[in-house]
């Protein structure tokens, strides 16, 4: 058995692969439509088949709160299955305790759920979650009726959630929030997901343009497949039909951003790499991440089923990448590799992810040799020769899994906690040595 994430050394020496690749390969399931496929299962009605599912730390806390919340869950991690018997959108009697662990999926959207019932419920999580921000979603849960007492700084975990929103009984009008957009879509997703049992249904408004929009595409999908319905209303509108939702049968689609560094493998390695399971349909929008490869100079090849790139010289870039903001560090290692700069705007709300990204990119790129400066919405990266380094992660998934590419085309890369990976992509190290080519081992 191969060793899990806890076991890997630290840090963890990754060597240059020293060839182009050919590998078709299958990532894991979405964190971002499990996560919202088994809440959507916990307020449903009846019971729920969820296959291909991510097991990560990320969707264990999600989980966890699903069964204290009062749904029935069974678990096949071998399978990739669960089983979850929903409430109904009746949550468990307070008072309760949910841990969201360092999931800013689970606790955001846990929060918003929290309005539907009577609590109290006490919302936490680890050290870094509760540095994330919070304070639009509990806004907004304030302004569906219920009580929300911070249990420290304002706007942040952990908190108490009781008193459930107001206007519950038959024939109540549709509730109204209006909230800020440009932090996380996160909140909206929330608010969304919660809405279709609120018995008037839910309007959502939004002060700024959203960012993530695509997420926010995904949510209404996931809804729809669960039963419920919602729409865009404009640019900055969603209105959420009351109805709840219906038990159903849920087949999760592997994660396009974990497949970002996969397919960043053929762009940094040369040779090609085919992605099962993301195709032309595909509800995600991290998908379009391959099209910025092809701007760079990949060859994209597309069909109903599956994505292939197959890499070539690399140019840099000038892209707004706001709209698929988890993959912003995947395109900067490609960066180091491609003539010419490269700048990324659009995402200066990625300073409050699990780390201040921006920051976290640019000094790690310059650990290694790389030229990068922090731009007020990005950075921007000049190539230059990658030397050995060990790259600090910052207790960020994103940083360890994206800063292995240097180190598959260049020797003395070291990555430092790999074990977080764990967090969306467990597997992560199996599944880059499953790509090497048989003749660098």
């Amino acid at each position: 058995m191969s060793p899990g994430p806890s076991d890997l050394p630290d840090p963890l020496a990754i060597v240059p692969f020293g060839g182009p690749v050919d590998a078709v390969v299958r990532p894991p399931g979405s964190k971002s439509l499990t996560n919202r496929a088994l809440l959507a299962a916990a307020l449903a009605e009846g019971r729920s088949t969820l296959t291909g599912v991510l097991f990560a730390d990320d969707t264990e806390a999600m989980l966890a709160c699903i069964e204290v919340l009062g749904a029935t869950v069974v678990v096949d991690r071998d399978a990739l299955t669960v089983e979850v018997t929903g409430t109904g959108g009746r949550l468990a009697a307070g008072p309760v305790e949910l841990h969201a662990a360092l999931s800013g999926t689970t606790s955001r959207f846990v929060a918003a759920t929290l309005a539907l019932g009577a609590g109290p419920f006490v919302l936490d999580g680890g050290a870094p979650l509760r540095a994330r921000p919070m304070g639009p979603v509990l806004d907004a849960v304030r302004q569906l009726g219920a009580t929300v007492t911070e249990g420290g700084e304002a706007g942040h975990l952990p908190v108490t959630v009781s008193g459930g929103a107001t206007g519950v009984g038959p024939g109540a009008e549709q509730a109204r929030v209006t909230l800020a957009g440009d932090v996380s879509s996160q909140f909206v997703s929330g608010l969304l997901l919660a809405g279709a049992c609120l018995p008037g249904g839910l309007r959502v408004e939004l002060t700024t343009d959203p960012v993530s929009r695509p997420y926010l595409d995904m949510t209404v999908a996931v809804m729809a497949a669960f039963g419920a319905t919602a729409r865009a209303d404009g640019a900055r509108a969603w209105v959420v039909e009351p109805g709840g939702y219906r038990a159903a049968r849920y087949d999760v689609e592997p994660d396009a951003s974990a497949a970002s560094y996969l397919f960043a493998v053929a762009a940094v390695c040369g040779g090609r790499v085919r992605v099962e399971g993301l195709g032309q349909s595909s509800l995600q929008g991290d998908v379009r991440f391959v099209d910025h490869l092809e701007a760079m100079g990949c060859t994209v090849r597309r069909d109903r089923t599956a994505t292939e790139v197959e890499g070539g010289p690399l140019r840099g870039i000038d892209a707004d990448f706001e709209p698929i903001s988890d993959t912003a560090q995947t395109i900067a290692a490609v960066a180091a590799f491609a003539e010419g700069p490269t700048r990324i705007s659009g995402i200066g709300f990625i300073r409050r992810k699990e780390t201040d990204r921006i920051a976290a990119v640019v000094t790690e790129l310059q650990r290694a040799g790389v030229g990068a400066t922090e731009d007020a919405d990005g950075f921007t990266i000049e190539p230059a020769a990658v030397r050995p380094a060990t790259i600090q992660t910052y207790d960020d998934h994103r940083m360890a899994m994206s800063f292995t590419l240097l180190g598959l085309r260049e020797p003395g890369i070291r990555i430092a906690d790999p074990g977080c990976v764990a967090k969306t992509f467990p597997d992560f190290f199996d599944v880059i040595e499953t790509l090497r080519p048989r003749s660098t081992t």
